[in-house]
C-alpha cells in the first residue's frame, strides 16, 4: 500500500505535465504593440489615468527593425506596461517614431479597421472616473451606462484615439 500512494502521485504528476505541454503557446498572454504620436503623453495617460505599471523597456535598433520587418530600419524604444506586475498580465507595449503618418482621430469604433478598442475589467469604477475627470479625459456617449444592477460601462479614448472600455462595479 505504501508503494501505491507515491506511485499514484507520480502518475498524476506525469499526466498533469502531459496535459500542460499540449498547448502551442509558451505563455497564456497576448502582448499588444501600439504606435503612439507622443510617447510621454501616452505614458502619462496609461500610468497616471489608468493606473498601469511600467515593467520594462525594449530597445529595437535599426538593424533588428529592418531584419525583423517590424520598422523597416527605424530604431525605437518600446515601453512595456501592465495592469499589474504579474507574469500572466497582458503586456501593453507603447512606442513612437520621429516620422508618423497622422491619422484622423476616430469618433466611433467603426471609423477604421484594425484594433479599435480594449476592455479593462475593474473592481470599482469611482477611482477611474475620478482620474479621468482630473485629467480632463471626456467620457463618450452617455457614460457611465448601467449594464446590470451595480455594474457599469464607461467608454473614452486614449490620446491617439484608441477606445478604452471600463466595465465594473459602481
Amino acid at each position: 500500500m505504501r508503494l501505491c500512494i507515491p506511485a499514484l502521485f507520480v502518475l498524476l504528476a506525469m499526466l498533469f505535465a502531459q496535459c500542460q505541454s499540449k498547448s502551442d503557446f509558451d505563455k497564456p498572454i497576448i502582448q499588444i504593440g501600439i504606435v503612439v504620436s507622443d510617447l510621454d503623453r501616452s505614458l502619462n495617460f496609461y500610468k497616471n489615468v489608468l493606473g498601469m505599471q511600467e515593467v520594462g523597456t525594449i530597445d529595437l535598433d535599426a538593424e533588428f527593425g529592418k531584419s525583423s520587418g517590424l520598422t523597416g530600419g527605424a530604431p525605437t524604444q518600446v515601453q512595456v506596461l501592465k495592469l499589474e506586475d504579474n507574469k500572466y498580465a497582458t503586456e501593453w507595449k507603447l512606442m513612437s517614431f520621429d516620422s508618423l503618418s497622422p491619422a484622423a482621430k476616430p469618433l466611433h469604433i467603426q471609423d477604421g479597421i484594425g484594433m479599435r478598442y480594449a476592455t479593462i475589467s475593474v473592481s470599482h469604477m469611482k477611482p477611474f472616473l475620478d482620474r479621468l475627470r482630473q485629467n480632463n479625459v471626456p467620457l463618450l456617449g452617455d457614460c457611465p451606462v448601467e449594464l446590470e444592477k451595480g455594474r457599469y460601462f464607461v467608454l473614452f479614448q486614449d490620446p491617439d484615439g484608441i477606445f478604452i472600455e471600463l466595465i465594473g462595479d459602481e
